[in-house]
């Protein structure tokens, strides 16, 4: 197959916005179904819950079947090979470590003058839930990216939200991350009427505060109809990467890596960027070649990327496809390049930044330590990946002695005053 090739100074403003936009999809009537059922589960709770579980996922769940045992999560744990559960016991090592060093100080204060003390106090959101899609596989790593820096902040209540796979159980591997991870409180329920559950609570499944987790089409817009009830976390939509390569760049490792996101659904993005024409031509008989080891499905969807939302980006310098990089703020950005920590504090915006020939996604999507749950659709411009921040809450603490008050009661007076609040200015003037 011969992918999308743009010469980044001939692309048309249309090309441009098409690449740009990737798969930023119109959702207005997933928003429809979205208010329709969100609605509807307000109203009936758990019976409706069951209703759209059986219509859109095709599985018959009870009440009392919903939520996930303690012995089936033992059992999963049992059930599933040594090797994978080793994998994840390792990866909950480094995503423990990392996000630990994240960890703010509980409680700060500093003097900004006499008798005038301010701070900070964190504290951890008190319940929070996770959602871990299924659709097209198992995603034990997203949940050990929700869970554990939820576990780290000291959440109180982690709930995890997940579709039923088609035996209406939850994968093995899921829950033994979720047994490795200390999880215990885990519903079979996807898509808008999990999110709507949560959103508003049912008999069974409890309210929380925040949802936070990719999903489909259908679950971010639940999430956009309900954000007056629930608070939904980062934007995270279909995976998207971006190769950043020069000419010294390992034409092997370049066209592997360039399809690992490209894999994820037909509506992922994935950009070669470089200026040498040289790689590209050496790349793309490698990326047809490897296209051969794989199934029927991940072959079409990769192909389709390639020439829908993915290809090549030919630039005219390595300063021109930094450029173009942070104009479009990738998901997932691996650097390529001769020097990569010299390209490192040029790249502005980026949800991660993967350094080397030896550092491929896969990595960082799995073991390495950061966070995999990242800002997608232009979105690292202003948003960042998840952390433990995501957890946490900050509440400004502020302590004023006599002595500091009559230091500084006069300067609120007259703020007072100008943005014309009286009782403002009474509190401070009338004060003994």
């Amino acid at each position: 197959m011969t992918p999308n090739i743009y010469e980044l100074s001939k692309m048309t403003k249309e090309q441009y916005d098409v690449v740009m936009k990737r798969a930023e999809q119109d959702i207005t009537e997933q928003m429809k179904i979205a208010k329709e059922v969100s609605d509807d589960i307000r109203d009936r709770g758990d019976a409706a819950v069951l209703e759209y579980t059986a219509k859109f996922d095709k599985v018959q769940l009870t009440a009392d079947t919903m939520k996930v045992t303690e012995e089936e999560i033992e059992a999963g744990y049992k059930r599933l090979d040594a090797q994978t559960r080793e994998a994840i016991e390792y990866a909950y090592k480094n995503i423990y470590d990392f996000h630990e060093k994240q960890l703010p100080e509980e409680m700060w204060f500093t003097m900004v003058d006499n008798g005038l003390m301010v701070g900070e106090k964190t504290t951890p959101i008190v319940d929070v839930c996770l959602y871990v899609p299924h659709g097209k596989g198992s995603f034990p790593s997203v949940l050990c990216m929700l869970g554990i820096p939820a576990v780290v902040a000291k959440v109180p209540r982690i709930v995890v939200v997940t579709p039923p796979n088609e035996n209406g159980d939850v994968d093995d591997a899921i829950l033994c991350a979720a047994k490795i991870i200390g999880i215990t409180e885990i519903y079979k329920v996807g898509g808008i009427q999990a999110v709507a559950a949560v959103a508003y609570g049912t008999e069974t499944i409890p309210k929380c505060h925040k949802i936070i987790g990719p999903g489909n089409s259908y679950a971010t817009a639940a999430k956009r109809v309900l954000a007056n009830h629930i608070d939904a976390g980062l934007p995270a939509g279909p995976s998207e990467i971006i190769v950043l390569a020069d000419e010294k760049a390992d034409p092997e490792k370049v066209a592997r890596d360039w399809m690992i996101e490209a894999e994820h659904g037909p509506d992922s993005a994935a950009l070669l960027v470089t200026h040498s024409k040289e790689l590209v031509d050496k790349v793309i008989p490698i990326m047809n070649e490897q296209l051969k080891k794989l199934s029927d499905r991940r072959r079409d969807w990769i192909e389709t990327n390639f020439t829908r939302y993915g290809g090549v980006i030919l630039t005219n310098s390595l300063e021109e496809s930094i450029d173009f990089v942070n104009d479009y703020a990738p998901e997932h950005m691996e650097v390529m390049t001769e020097k990569p920590f010299d390209v490192l504090p040029l790249i502005k915006n980026a949800g991660e930044i993967l350094l080397g020939e030896y550092t491929p996604v896969t990595l960082c999507n799995f073991v390495l330590g950061p966070n995999a749950i990242l800002p997608t659709g232009g979105f690292a411009k202003t948003y960042s990946s998840v952390s433990v921040m995501d957890f946490l809450k900050r509440s400004s603490v502020g302590y004023a002695s006599k002595e500091g008050f009559e230091n500084v009661r006069n300067h609120a007076y007259r703020f007072a005053t100008v943005e014309g609040f009286e009782t403002h200015a009474l509190a401070v003037k009338e004060r003994d």
